[in-house]
């Protein structure tokens, strides 16, 4: 199936000299099939060693040197590796984290030969203080599930993928072709983005065979808690695990998770679950400026689950629910999860996935806005799961930050409304509020760009 990230992939492998590429992400989500694919895309010969399974390859790597190596890998798979015409692929490689470290003399020694590498639960082996990670003498790529454009070149709609892609600001949508989106919409909700949910639903178009491949997805993150928890922590973690889903669209209080357990024992569960990259924070900012995390406080954080099929999933919401409007399930939050999902996915491959909200908590005036993102200025991104719906808190951002820009996602036609704010000052700010189909949230930073038309006073 496609994935946009091959294009990436491309890239990386047209320079001139190569870092060995590291693939980071989830459990599930298509690290080795990425590579697999783009091996068989371009002609090359895969060398694939998969250190889970064998794990007597990890010596061949204990000399340091990338020569010596390699020829030890041509005679124990009795294969070529030849510059500009192989990948060395090191699979599962956090069983042997310990050749990550030694990766550095590939790049500084042999940077003509393209070396790739992936493995699930990666955070904890790099976060380990025993581990010596080589700054600057590798390349990571972080991969999410599939977004919507990806669930539509897979079901076979690649000219809608063409069409989104390269919509602009200003270009009429005919209404037969948003409702069709927005019932490709409902179904990439229902689904997920779990590559194997999408194949299922793509070879069979049945939901209930979908569930019956989320729920086994499900039962495998479960099963890795032994692998990064103290025993007596695992309770704690799959109790964290169970309410992560609950926490999507609001602020995470740790009462409401446990009564029984300590603070500080909450927050390594969840510091756990989000080095797993089963879930995500999503970290409030006061967004005074760029970057975001620069003013961010990590005391206060909503959540994003990995992904919204298996989110509906977690909540037993019964297909035939799914079918019909997954955007109202758990009140509107799947809506925000849906975005939350297609931003981090829009971010460029290369940069650690972040996304922040802004609230104001006040007895006279509190204010949230789902998510600010970082265009030229902050830029405020609010989510509704209808037609529509207030917009008091935004209003309340762009008049108080430096903000002109700002996002409205909802299921109605695109549109752009520019307005007027009077300041406390008496002085007028000028805004302009962009409302787009929840189809389209993948485009968002692509259409703030500073060369598109939004921007364009």
């Amino acid at each position: 199936m496609y994935r946009h990230h091959l294009t990436t992939m491309q890239h990386w492998f047209e320079q001139n000299t190569h870092k060995p590429l590291v693939l980071r992400g989830a459990r599930q989500v298509g690290k080795s099939t990425l590579i697999r694919l783009f091996a068989t895309q371009q002609g090359l010969e895969l060398v694939e060693l998969n250190f889970e399974r064998n794990e007597e390859y990890a010596e061949l790597f204990s000399s340091h040197d990338p020569k010596q190596t390699i020829a030890s890998i041509r005679l124990m798979l009795n294969s070529d590796i030849k510059p500009g015409k192989s990948i060395l692929f090191l699979d599962e490689i956090q069983a042997a984290p310990q050749i990550l470290a030694s990766l550095r003399y590939f790049y500084e020694e042999m940077p003509e030969l393209h070396v790739a590498a992936a493995g699930s639960l990666l955070d904890f082996e790099m976060a380990s203080p025993s581990f010596s990670m080589p700054v600057g003498r590798m390349s990571y790529l972080h991969l999410h599930p599939m977004n919507f454009t990806e669930f539509l070149h897979a079901t076979g709609e690649k000219r809608l993928t063409e069409y989104l892609e390269a919509w602009q600001v200003g270009e009429d949508i005919p209404t037969p072709l948003h409702q069709k989106l927005i019932g490709l919409l409902r179904q990439c909700m229902a689904v997920g983005g779990m590559p194997e949910a999408i194949k299922t639903f793509r070879d069979t178009s049945d939901y209930r065979q979908c569930e019956i491949v989320k729920q086994d997805l499900l039962a495998t993150f479960t099963d890795d808690f032994a692998k990064y928890a103290r025993h007596q922590d695992q309770a704690l973690i799959r109790l964290c695990f169970r309410k992560a889903p609950g926490f999507i669209g609001r602020k995470v209080k740790y009462s409401e998770i446990s009564r029984d357990a300590t603070t500080a024992r909450i927050a390594r569960s969840l510091d756990q679950l989000d080095m797993a990259r089963v879930i995500h924070k999503v970290f409030r900012t006061s967004a005074n400026g760029i970057p975001l995390a620069a003013e961010e406080n990590r005391k206060f954080f909503k959540l994003l689950f990995l992904d919204i099929g298996l989110a509906t999933t977690m909540f037993n919401v019964s297909w035939q629910v799914l079918k019909e409007d997954v955007m109202l399930v758990h009140q509107g939050a799947m809506a925000e999860q849906w975005v939350g999902q297609e931003l981090l996915s829009s971010l460029d491959s290369h940069q650690s996935p972040q996304l922040h909200y802004w609230a104001r908590e006040s007895r006279s005036s509190s204010a949230e806005v789902d998510y600010m993102i970082e265009g030229v200025q902050p830029v405020p991104v609010e989510v509704k799961a209808g037609k529509s719906g207030t917009l008091k808190s935004l209003h309340l951002f762009l008049k108080e930050k430096p903000s002109d820009v700002s996002i409205r996602l909802n299921t109605d036609l695109p549109s752009l409304m520019k307005g007027e704010h009077i300041l406390a000052d008496g002085r007028k700010k000028t805004y302009q509020l962009l409302s787009l189909p929840l189809y389209m949230a993948g485009q968002v930073r692509r259409l703030i760009a500073p060369n598109e038309l939004l921007l364009g006073k």
